[in-house]
């Protein structure tokens, strides 16, 4: 087990199983420790080093209802493109851990987020396909310390790792922060939506295919 799951409690105990996935991911440019519940109470411990970052990923856990430790260490000195990315990838390879076989899920979930006067649309299929369509309509270079173009690349390696459709859409707004706060909400509440399990289909996997 990692070292951050041995530092940080464990949320009670769900109803069913305990859907947890964790990844340590150590390459010569990053060195990432996840641990994620998807039946959690919206907790987390997050550091990656950029702190506008580790704000969305602390509303997206708490919207999402998720339970996230994170620590990222990454190559700073040279971009942050390498932690964004590497962030999203190992996050979504902890959903898909989480899920299994994906049994008795709705797979599916869409969520249209307001914030004041900015509206995000999210959607979210847990296909097993990775596609990802990011649309923000950011136009300024930096938000808080992010560099902004980087919100596509977190998107693009959480459709990776989880092998999701992801779609993210900005409809109208003014505040370039709550552009992306709200497609981070948005998103989270989706997944939540997607990640739901359905008594009536238990044992079946939510797809004819027989595979996702």
């Amino acid at each position: 087990m990692s070292d951050i799951a041995e530092e940080v409690g464990v949320a009670p105990q769900p109803i069913g199983p305990e859907r947890i996935g964790i990844v340590d991911r150590n390459t010569t440019e990053t060195k990432i420790s996840l641990r994620l519940n998807i039946d959690g109470n919206g907790t987390y411990v997050v550091s990656t080093g950029i702190r506008f970052f580790d704000h969305m990923l602390e509303l997206f856990t708490r919207h999402g209802g998720f339970d996230l430790q994170l620590k990222c260490v990454g190559d700073l000195d040279v971009d942050q493109h390498h932690t964004v990315e590497d962030v999203g990838i190992a996050l979504g390879e902890a959903f898909a851990e989480a899920l299994g076989d994906k049994k008795g899920i709705l797979r599916a979930g869409y969520f249209v987020m307001p914030m004041d006067e900015t509206l995000a649309i999210a959607a979210v299929d847990l296909s097993g396909r990775v596609a990802y369509v990011v649309d923000d309509q950011v136009n300024v270079p930096v938000v808080g310390d992010l560099q902004s173009e980087l919100v596509v690349d977190f998107f693009e390696g959480f459709a990776r790792g989880a092998r999701a459709n992801v779609h993210v859409k900005i409809m109208y707004g003014r505040s370039n922060h709550h552009k992306i706060e709200a497609i981070f909400k948005a998103f989270a509440r989706a997944l939540r939506g997607a990640c739901s399990r359905d008594e009536r289909m238990r044992e079946l996997l939510p797809s004819t295919k027989g595979l996702l």
